[in-house]
């Protein structure tokens, strides 16, 4: 679980303007650090069906956000991957 203060550090460092806390660049940091946390406990609790259940669904939503992006603004995609350390 993500704390609020490191929330609030994410979307400060993700955003694209000053309010912005909606933007796929944002979700996309916001996932990736749930999901590396979900991975993390998963590696001491594997059979944890429920929380893998989340996981996938965490991946898929961030993999649709990235195809969004990459269809709408390749630069800010291939930005992004850079910036949050994803593979192509």
């Amino acid at each position: 679980m993500i704390t609020p203060k490191d929330k609030e550090k994410l979307i400060g460092q993700y955003r694209v303007h000053d309010s912005d806390t909606g933007s796929p660049e944002v979700q996309v940091a916001l996932l990736s650090e749930q999901i590396d946390t979900l991975l993390s406990h998963l590696k001491k609790h594997s059979h944890d069906f429920h929380s893998k259940r989340g996981l996938l669904k965490m991946v898929a939503k961030r993999r649709q956000l990235l195809a969004h992006l990459k269809r709408e603004d390749e630069a800010r995609y291939n930005k992004l991957i850079k910036k949050v350390g994803l593979k192509k």
